[in-house]
């Protein structure tokens, strides 16, 4: 099967063709005759499936095909909401790409850089935009956005902006667009939360599924080594040197640990840079540049900043730290083995984290080989700590709580808590920079 047999016009298939595709993969064979068709619909894929060319490229083909204002400026016909600035950027590079022979028009806007610019090219109009819920909530206040002409309402990976607290915004953005509209909503796991959302917002969806829920992918070889929490960078440093690792995405649970695994892998004599909210966005957009190009070999990331970052053939992932979320554990090591390749996922695990270890292997149905590297032997006599959780996600359950009626009504509004204002909104560690 051809792109241009799922009924896509030439100038798409030759856009497509122009980024090297030529057979769409499963999730893009359901979803994009759906979407043609006008029908709402609900996604789930892992990720590196091709979700994000499975709805861009018909929404595309929809908003070219429908008749455009003739007057006055461009409006936003197709609004594309995701959880971060990472992934923000990836989908609008994807519509910049395939949209190259359409007369079609689009921006995007994120937390993190300054919002004078991104203004000025709304006021010029667009056609599509995509954002982050934080920073669109912040041009609506500032008017610098219309999105009561909306045509197309797509909600990418919902499971992770209802899992950093971004509900409260999403409720208020759908009060500002149509009624009526085809919604598409994205998600890795159909959790009741989703079901809820997708209930109050889609109109008889059409539901795919391609990958079930919480499997991983069968190309990434898993491995455990145990190791005491205190040699677990020395191990890393190890396993790197040893095995002549040349791109190497590590996860770690928190900000400050991302940033002091890094400094220490510098001192070892390896080029690494952490990725994480508190980073300016110039700052992440270089770290991840320096690390597809080979110029960085390691990048530590937490899972927020990593959510959305698009590495093509990336051969290691390593969880210096297990995830508090199991499902974490199937999005983190889905960053390899993309596309049909072969990838390694490595976890260096402290007694500590036995019980985290469980519930990833309850979750994907399977147990994990477990390697003691020599030399790194587990010493049995210390005993398991409590995992401390980091700032970022004790921000995120307290955000999680019902609100108080008090901060409600200082707002206005039963939405977000009090004191949100769009200078807030841009301070480094809030979960819209995430």
């Amino acid at each position: 099967m051809s792109f241009k047999d799922l009924g896509l016009r030439a100038e798409l298939v030759r856009a497509v063709s122009e980024k090297g595709y030529d057979t769409p993969t499963p999730i893009q064979q359901q979803a994009i005759p759906l979407v043609l068709e006008g029908r709402d619909l609900m996604g789930s894929a892992q990720t590196g499936t091709g979700k994000t060319a499975g709805f861009t490229l018909p929404l595309l083909q929809r908003l070219d095909a429908a008749q455009r204002p003739q007057k006055g400026r461009r409006v936003i016909r197709a609004l594309v909401i995701t959880p971060t600035r990472e992934l923000a950027a990836q989908v609008a590079d994807s519509i910049a790409a395939y949209s190259k022979w359409l007369p079609l028009k689009s921006a995007v806007v994120f937390g993190g850089v300054s919002i004078n610019p991104q203004k000025q090219k709304l006021i010029r109009g667009v056609d599509i935009l995509v954002a982050t819920p934080g920073r669109l909530l912040d041009h609506v206040s500032q008017r610098s956005v219309d999105l009561s002409r909306v045509e197309l309402l797509v909600l990418d990976e919902a499971d992770r902006m209802l899992d950093m607290g971004f509900i409260h915004d999403i409720r208020k953005v759908l009060a500002l667009v149509p009624k009526h509209k085809q919604t598409l909503l994205f998600s890795a796991t159909f959790s009741d939360d989703i079901k809820k959302l997708a209930n109050g917002l889609l109109k008889s969806p059409a539901l795919i599924e391609v990958a079930r829920r919480n499997t991983t992918v069968d190309a990434i070889q898993q491995l455990v080594h145990p190791v005491d929490k205190s040699r677990k960078r020395e191990l890393l440093s190890y396993l790197i040197g040893s095995n002549q690792w040349q791109q190497v995405l590590v996860f770690s649970r928190t900000k400050h640990g991302a940033n002091r695994l890094a400094g220490q892998l510098i001192s070892d004599g390896i080029d690494a840079a952490a990725i994480h909210g508190n980073k300016s966005q110039g700052a992440r957009t270089r770290a991840l540049a320096d690390f597809k190009s080979g110029k960085v070999q390691v990048l530590v990331a937490t899972d927020i900043a990593a959510r959305g970052l698009d590495i093509d053939q990336l051969p290691h992932v390593v969880n210096y730290d297990l995830p508090n979320v199991a499902e974490d554990y199937v999005h983190r090591i889905g960053r390899t083995g993309r596309a049909g390749r072969e990838g390694e996922a490595v976890s260096l695990v402290c007694v500590d984290e036995l019980k985290l270890l469980r519930d990833i292997e309850k979750l994907i149905k399977r147990d994990i080989p477990r390697q003691i590297v020599d030399g790194f032997e587990p010493d049995p006599s210390i005993k398991a700590e409590p995992i401390e959780r980091g700032k970022a996600q004790k921000r995120q359950k307290a955000y999680n709580k019902p609100r108080r009626k008090f901060q409600a009504k200082a707002n206005g509004h039963s939405g977000r808590p009090a004191m949100q204002g769009a200078k807030q909104r841009n301070k480094p560690g809030r979960r819209a920079a995430a």
